[in-house]
């Protein structure tokens, strides 16, 4: 039977990036209880990009289950949102959730005193807590943005290989047109060397994760990655696919250059030693597996083994080999975590929609909800199991529908020329006349034969 990807909300992945940031800390030899302090100084974000507070005793609690049972454990318990408060009245809960949406950065004691000032309540009804506690529970936003000048920034470096990968993506233009390009690279953070680099046409959730799985088939798992807020780095999809594998994310906090020198640095090299040669170069092929072919030969027999100025003048590779750290390798079925999945209920005419596109499955799934698959390296390809296997999926070709002939439906005929039904006709038939021959085709001994 093939196995269903785990799926995971918006909250468990929020969980499992606070946990990563943590674990990170606790990597680069700092205590558990210093690195939950470390943590709770900074300015945490969900999906919506709303900013959450964390209480050292929920950190703990997210903590101990991570341990315990792993990602899922982040799971937030199954209880309903409160849209409504016991102790507001309901002009006032209205009037919080229209604040709240026009000025998220409103606080709590000034929508008070703007309700007591537009006549919305009187003076003393509302209590500070009262209307805090009915955001919190409402899931109104609460805390304002951290200044960058309250953010604890600072440059880190990882003893061993493998303990902290960098990624990010270089855009360039190359061959005669001048099309645009974007290089993904995953760069170790303790011997800078280069782990994968992979071009395509934009940086997105399915070039970063063909590069990572390149990295991951060469090298290994890596135990964190610190990524920046591109579009291919904060989709749900990238953090599903890493929580699966068991490897912590961290995303670096916008205009934060200490947490991406390094990366930087690197692809100042690549722009200076590649990329310039190729900004209208008629001899480059800009097609991306050409332009990947390209660069994996400049990474690891150029970039790889020149002296580098970070590494007081040894190369990548021989730091690589110098570290004794032991490189960790999934196991042979870690592909199924680029595969992820929803539900989908097919159609009475044997179509599903995903994404405002129709597709097409197979017959017999019409009326039910079904596992939809994406592999996401294989361009979101759409596949469902049916009958044991899975079938990819292919948008519905409307003008060969209208041509082609409707499955004939089984006819009795059909049904009964395998197994024909006994009729009581039949049976009095058969008793009256039987048959002169024996099943052998021998006639049958009569009573007066000797």
């Amino acid at each position: 039977m093939t196995k269903v990807p785990i799926q995971l909300s918006e909250e468990a992945l929020f969980r499992h990036q606070v946990v990563s940031e943590v674990g990170s800390r606790v990597l680069g030899r700092m205590t558990v209880g210093d690195a939950i302090a470390e943590v709770l100084g900074l300015d945490h974000q969900d999906l919506l990009g709303r900013s959450r507070g964390l209480s050292e005793r929920t950190v703990y609690r997210w903590l101990k289950a991570f341990a315990g049972e792993g990602v899922a454990a982040l799971e937030p318990s199954r209880r309903a949102r409160i849209a409504t408060s016991n102790a507001l009245s309901e002009k006032m809960v209205r009037y919080l959730k229209a604040q709240k949406l026009l000025d998220a950065k409103a606080s709590v004691p000034e929508i008070i005193r703007l309700a007591r000032e537009t006549g919305v309540v009187g003076e003393g009804e509302v209590s500070r807590t009262s209307a805090w506690r009915a955001c919190r529970r409402m899931g109104l936003p609460l805390h304002r943005p951290r200044r960058r000048a309250e953010c604890d920034m600072r440059r880190f470096a990882y003893p061993h290989r493998m303990m902290m990968v960098l990624a990010d993506g270089k855009h360039f233009r190359a061959g005669s047109e001048r099309l645009r390009r974007v290089a993904m690279t995953l760069l170790d953070d303790s011997t800078r060397l280069g782990l994968a680099v992979v071009v395509g046409t934009s940086e997105s959730t399915e070039l970063f994760l063909k590069a990572l799985h390149e990295a991951i088939c060469r090298l290994g798992l890596m135990i964190t990655l610190f990524l920046d807020n591109g579009p291919g780095f904060i989709s749900l999809d990238t953090r599903a696919v890493l929580a699966g594998l068991g490897i912590q994310l961290i995303h670096g906090t916008p205009a934060y250059p200490q947490g991406h020198g390094k990366v930087e640095r690197y692809h100042r090299r690549l722009a200076e030693q590649v990329l310039r040669g190729w900004d209208g170069n008629p001899a480059v092929d800009p097609d991306p597996g050409a332009l990947t072919l390209r660069l994996n030969h400049w990474l690891t027999e150029v970039y790889n083994r020149d002296p580098h100025h970070g590494l007081d003048g040894d190369s990548p590779l021989a730091r690589w080999d110098a570290d004794e750290r032991d490189l960790v390798f999934p196991s042979d079925g870690f592909r199924r975590h680029f595969v992820v999945s929803c539900d989908r209920t097919v159609s009475s005419d044997n179509v599903i929609s995903y994404e405002g596109v129709a597709y097409e499955v197979p017959r017999g799934h019409a009326g039910k909800v079904i596992a939809l698959s994406r592999r996401l390296l294989e361009g979101n390809a759409l596949s469902v199991v049916h009958e044991g296997n899975a079938v990819t999926l292919h948008p519905v070709d409307l003008a060969a529908n209208a041509r082609a002939h409707r499955a004939r439906r089984p006819s009795l005929q059909d049904a009964f020329s395998a197994n024909p039904p006994e009729t009581a006709a039949t049976a009095r038939f058969t008793a009256d006349h039987k048959s002169l021959v024996d099943a052998d085709g021998g006639y049958k001994k009569g009573p007066d034969d000797e």
